[in-house]
């Protein structure tokens, strides 16, 4: 998938280029919201407004918050929305906390999620890019593995193995937050 942030609107890609524009690498732990002006500007918006054909408006908003490591606000919202986009968010929070045993749990609710199928075609073609990160993905994506890598790769900062896992996270969360925020088909 080629992201493109201007497909959900010249809202989200103009916030989304506070930093970035949706290619930015969060970090795999303890980040810090990265922009104030982002932080402003999604506290004034309502998901439905900002994202009205979106499939999944809040779960949406809920990335866009933790695209900007605003772990709090992404929080107070994924854990609001009951449904598999709710606890995807939910997990990747919880994982970057970390809080990998809390992560684990919400994959779990997770379930089989349409993302999955096109996260492990890009994450194994990024792996393949990466042959010393020892991180294998096999045809059916697996967060529980993906959780461990993670906490193994922030434990090496700088190592392939830190790259490959910041890159799936970010292939992860484009994925996930285009399922969210295009219109149902």
């Amino acid at each position: 998938m080629l992201f493109d942030a201007g497909r959900y609107g010249e809202e989200v890609a103009s916030i989304l280029a506070l930093d970035g524009g949706g290619f930015r690498l969060m970090p795999l732990a303890e980040g810090r919201c990265s922009s104030e002006a982002a932080r402003e500007r999604l506290r004034k918006v309502s998901a439905r407004v900002l994202l009205p054909q979106a499939r999944a408006p809040e779960a949406a908003l809920s990335g866009l918050w933790l695209y900007f490591s605003c772990l709090e606000e992404s929080h107070a919202l994924s854990q609001q929305i009951p449904t598999a986009e709710g606890s995807f968010w939910h997990g990747i929070m919880h994982r970057q906390e970390p809080d990998p045993s809390n992560a684990a749990y919400w994959f779990r609710r997770v379930g089989a999620h349409p993302v999955f199928v096109p996260l492990a075609e890009q994450a194994a073609t990024l792996a393949s890019q990466f042959p010393n990160a020892s991180f294998s993905v096999n045809a059916r994506w697996d967060p529980f593995r993906f959780i461990d890598f993670c906490e193994q790769a922030r434990r090496h900062p700088g190592s392939a193995a830190e790259q490959l896992a910041l890159q799936i996270q970010r292939a992860e969360w484009q994925l996930l937050f285009d399922y969210c925020a295009s219109p149902a088909k």
